[in-house]
């Protein structure tokens, strides 16, 4: 049986060993706080869990979901960007595609801790881990996993300077968790306020240990008049300054939080931090190697939120790869690559999307957020980026790239039909989900996520696809002879991911076979289709492929499934 240390018992740490623990590994969890600590310490973030980028979705997979009709529903975004005086010189309000939650982790993380204790298998180790302690579990276990950002064993793991623009904190950080707070018209949603050359102020409901509470969040930018925490020594007079700062740049806000209380004595927090990215290997003096994790490598201002969902899709990614692993070592080289996966799938994004919203804001993104006040899809897809980076890109931040999206959301907005609830209802329409390759006339291996695969003929045997007319890829596959269609396994949702977001190399870290004409080909999917491009016709917003089926292979297996926004598995019917 494999021995897995986690060092660190945040989010991130305790759902990577729950789910370690479900699939029969032996786990030490090593933690400075048991639950009952956890509960009766200071808040430790302002977190919001989003649904849609999996994060939600992973909680689910493992069981972990517990706080599902306790916890308020957050439907929508609601975005102000706010004068010098308080008056909003932009508004606007979207749904969210599924509603996020947030649990205050003090209430998360105890209960998870509690949870992986009633398991059995494993052990929960208390006390504070320092270097010495990481030599014995590298020694007396097949892998540790360093979870915790800060403290001592967050400096074993270098500063990567050229994926970290910050060296010194962008924002003076308070948390205040209050009730009592007077309803408003938009409940259920992030309240997000941006004051250029100020700061940022959101707040949303939230479930605390004392029952439902609201979050307020406040951002300074340094030295300016919402940096002013320094002489606030007391919870009290945390609340009160609080209140001062609404009162003087949001006094709508202020008016419905005239009479809250906090919802504990802990309910408070003020904090500076550097945004960093730092090599994930770190080695120790013993020679042994151990592998950061989350806040430990991947450390994000929450000015956009992506504390939770950077735990969430680290925890998925790591697990993911420790499961295909296998029995084999733990390797730098594995170390390395696994951490590769996460950045390249998740972690570029949300690092690309926070430090964006730390700087000034360009003229074009300025006319995104103006634009988002009269058309719904352009508001509907920033918030949408909250939920999940990787949609923001390129168009938030390339200028060229803003234009082309604002025409075309116009160009949608005089249409017949609301793109948005069109989507929703074709996705109710489940597929299988493929990733189509081919090689570029320049050698290039180049590849995309599609669900629009079909069979057209069985003689001639042809099928199709169709790619959008804006993928990056298009000129590539369109100056091709021949692609190749792999339709995905169920455990092969981390490929999806992959050849779903953009990046120079979506082949890095992933094996290829060379087919007809160079076609790169992936191993393990329950089929594929090696085909030659017959005919392109132009559809809409979309360019449908015609091919010629001249190989294939169908290994079998059970595919993955896509429905409704979620990676699903396909199941046999009970009644048949």
């Amino acid at each position: 049986m494999r021995r897995i240390a986690v060092v660190g018992a945040g989010p991130a740490g305790a759902q990577l060993a729950l789910g370690l623990q479900a699939h029969g590994y032996d786990v030490t969890l090593v933690t400075d706080r048991d639950p009952d600590e956890i509960r009766r310490g200071p808040v430790m973030s302002g977190q919001c869990t989003f649904d849609t980028a999996s994060a939600l979705q992973s909680e689910r997979e493992l069981g972990l979901h517990h706080w599902e009709g306790q916890a308020p529903d957050i439907s929508g975004l609601a975005f102000s960007l706010v004068g010098p005086h308080g008056t909003p010189n932009v508004s606007w309000h979207a749904p969210l595609e599924g509603p996020a939650r947030s649990v205050d982790q003090r209430v998360k993380c105890a209960a998870w801790l509690e949870q992986f204790a009633d398991g059995g298998l494993g052990e929960i180790v208390l006390h504070e881990a320092g270097v010495d302690d990481l030599e014995w579990y590298a020694r007396t276990h097949d892998l540790v996993v360093v979870c915790t950002g800060r403290g001592e064993l967050s400096r074993l793991f270098p500063r990567n300077c050229e994926l970290s623009p910050y060296d010194r904190p962008r924002r003076a950080l308070a948390l205040t968790y209050v009730t009592g707070a007077a309803p408003r018209a938009e409940e259920g949603a992030v309240h997000y306020r941006l004051v250029p050359g100020v700061g940022e102020y959101c707040s949303f409901p939230a479930l605390a240990a004392t029952g439902p509470c609201d979050v307020m969040v406040f951002e300074g930018v340094p030295g300016g008049p919402m940096d002013c925490w320094d002489d606030v020594r007391t919870p009290e007079d945390h609340l009160t300054r609080s209140l001062e700062i609404l009162h003087r740049f949001f006094p709508d806000e202020y008016e419905r939080h005239r009479h809250v209380r906090l919802t504990d004595k802990g309910g408070v927090l003020r904090d500076r931090l550097t945004p960093a990215v730092r090599h994930p290997v770190a080695r120790l003096a013993s020679g042994r190697h151990v592998l950061g994790m989350a806040d430990a490598v991947v450390l994000n201002d929450p000015i956009t939120g992506q504390g939770s969902h950077n735990a969430a899709q680290a925890a998925t990614h790591y697990l993911d790869s420790i499961l295909r692993h296998g029995t084999a070592e733990f390797t730098p080289h594995w170390m390395q690559r696994t951490f590769d996966n996460f950045w390249r799938g998740w972690g570029q994004w949300a690092v690309g999307w926070t430090n964006s919203l730390l700087t000034e804001l360009s003229p074009h993104q300025r006319d995104l957020l103006t634009a988002a006040a009269d058309l719904p899809s352009v508001a509907g897809a920033l918030a949408a980026g909250f939920d999940d980076p990787r949609t923001l890109y390129r168009w938030w931040f390339e200028e060229a790239e803003a234009l082309r999206f604002l025409a075309e959301k116009r160009a949608q907005h005089a249409a017949r039909f609301d793109g948005r609830t069109l989507r929703r209802a074709l996705g109710q329409y489940a597929t299988g989900v493929t990733v189509v390759t081919a090689r570029a006339p320049d050698g290039r291996n180049v590849g995309m996520t599609a669900n629009s695969f079909t069979s057209v003929s069985l003689n001639p045997p042809l099928v199709l696809w169709c790619p959008g007319k804006n993928s990056p890829s298009l000129p590539d596959f369109t100056d091709a002879s021949h692609f190749a269609v792999h339709v995905l396994a169920a455990d092969q949702h981390h490929l999806s991911r992959q050849f779903a977001t953009p990046a120079a190399d979506k082949f890095r870290g992933t094996p290829t076979t060379p087919g007809i004409a160079g076609t790169p080909l992936l191993d393990g999917a329950v089929a594929r289709f090696q085909c030659r491009t017959v005919q392109r016709l132009d559809a809409g917003d979309h360019v449908i492929f015609l091919g010629e089926v001249e190989e294939y292979e169908a290994d079998g297996g059970t595919p993955l499934v896509f429905h409704s926004g979620h990676y699903q598995r396909a199941t046999r019917h009970p009644d048949l």
